[in-house]
């Protein structure tokens, strides 16, 4: 009787902490993730800069407008905040959370009417670069302009599917807090692949073909979605929004891909 009664407590203690293991990773994934999606945007974006940098200084391009470094302090901002506000709610500072939410109002609308600022800007950048370049090196421009004409494809789709999802999010804060939590996520997870692309080490369909950066971005999105899987028995409807959602402007952006009609349509689009 007694090891029969000692079995049982050990089990229910082994089965308690199990519980409470699962109830911390809750707490803290979207913390990690956090983490996460910084570490890839600045595995990207760190070297590439460095590399920008040194062309500025040597006189292979021109400086960067201020445009440039505006976007990136709101976008910056955008993901401390992010990181900020899951790590609030895991311990349990709910209030604060709520009140330091409201910069979203603000940095949300910035960052995707800066964002809409710079797509031309860069575009003109480097029209004048390939008009002034030599005649060697004209091909090798008009090639970069052609490619950032199909990177306009993205960023147009991460113009409005940014924004909209971090809505949902929003709206559904006060009334659905897992919803709000994975749409936040969701919304920022459209951006990464900003940061993805620039990885060059990476096996990658990009230039050629959006496929690459779609499936990174899923890949991103994947521990999240994968402990949802496990913890539920089942997909968050916030993964369902999300994917219905994307659908329409994915299939746009890989169906126009490097179409000689996109190419004409995006440089009257941009005033080139």
């Amino acid at each position: 009787m007694v090891s029969i009664a000692y079995d049982a407590s050990e089990g229910a203690v082994r089965r308690d902490a199990s519980a409470e293991g699962r109830v911390g990773i809750d707490r803290w994934i979207f913390v990690l993730m956090a983490a996460w999606f910084i570490v890839l945007i600045l595995a990207g974006f760190i070297p590439d800069s460095l590399r920008k940098i040194a062309a500025v200084q040597s006189g292979a391009r021109p400086p960067f407008p201020m445009i440039l470094h505006l976007h990136a302090v709101l976008m910056g901002s955008f993901l401390a905040l992010l990181l900020g506000q899951s790590w609030l709610i895991a311990t349990g500072r709910r209030g604060l959370h709520m009140q330091l939410g409201l910069v979203s109002l603000i940095l949300v609308p910035a960052i995707v009417v800066v964002g809409f600022m710079l797509v031309p800007t860069m575009y003109h950048e480097l029209m004048q670069s390939a008009q002034t370049a030599a005649p060697d090196a004209r091909a090798k421009m008009q090639a970069a302009i052609a490619r950032r004409e199909n990177i306009l494809l993205i960023q147009l789709r991460m113009g409005l599917l940014f924004p909209l999802f971090v809505v949902i999010g929003l709206l559904a804060r006060r009334h659905d807090s897992g919803l709000h939590r994975r749409m936040m996520f969701l919304g920022t997870a459209v951006t990464l692949s900003t940061g993805i692309d620039r990885m060059t080490w990476l096996p990658n369909t990009f230039p050629v073909s959006p496929l690459g950066p779609d499936l990174y971005t899923l890949a991103a999105v994947a521990p999240m979605f994968l402990w949802d899987v496990v913890r539920q028995g089942g997909v968050h409807r916030a993964y369902l929004i999300w994917f219905a959602v994307a659908m329409v402007p994915t299939i746009a952006v890989h169906g126009l891909w490097n179409t000689a009609w996109w190419h004409a349509a995006s440089h009257q689009l941009l005033g080139g």
